[in-house]
């Protein structure tokens, strides 16, 4: 049983930058792998981010891939995501997910188990 809950969304201008966190509720958030998505009015939910359990290694959306920083902090059951240079196109909902463990996928809705309610991010021109 994982509870996730995410903060650090809000306005920021094109070209700025945003910290996003997710506060995890679990005794064994290393044994997690993470991961960030993000869904615009009127799109799917799309895949941002992701980091193993150990955070040894990460994958990111060709979109975002220069910009945005995932990361984690085991000790404090957190996981970040850093988002500079941000483009109007950036603007979306975005939800951190886990999933114990091991996924031989990391991209798709389905290669999670737990998911947070969401935090707006909106970058205005």
């Amino acid at each position: 049983q994982v509870q996730l809950v995410e903060s650090g969304g809000g306005l920021e201008q094109a070209g700025g930058s945003l910290r996003l966190s997710c506060a995890a509720s679990t005794s064994t958030f290393s044994s997690y792998t993470m991961g960030w998505f993000r869904q615009a009015p009127g799109k799917e939910r799309e895949f941002v981010a992701h980091i193993t359990w150990s955070g040894g290694h990460t994958d990111y959306a060709d979109s975002v891939k220069g910009r945005f920083t995932i990361s984690r902090d085991n000790a404090k059951n957190t996981v970040y995501l850093q988002m500079n240079g941000l483009k109007p196109e950036d603007t979306a909902v975005y939800y951190c997910a886990a999933r114990y463990y091991y996924s031989d996928s990391v991209r798709g809705l389905h290669d999670y188990d737990y998911w947070g309610q969401g935090t707006q991010v909106t970058v205005s021109s």
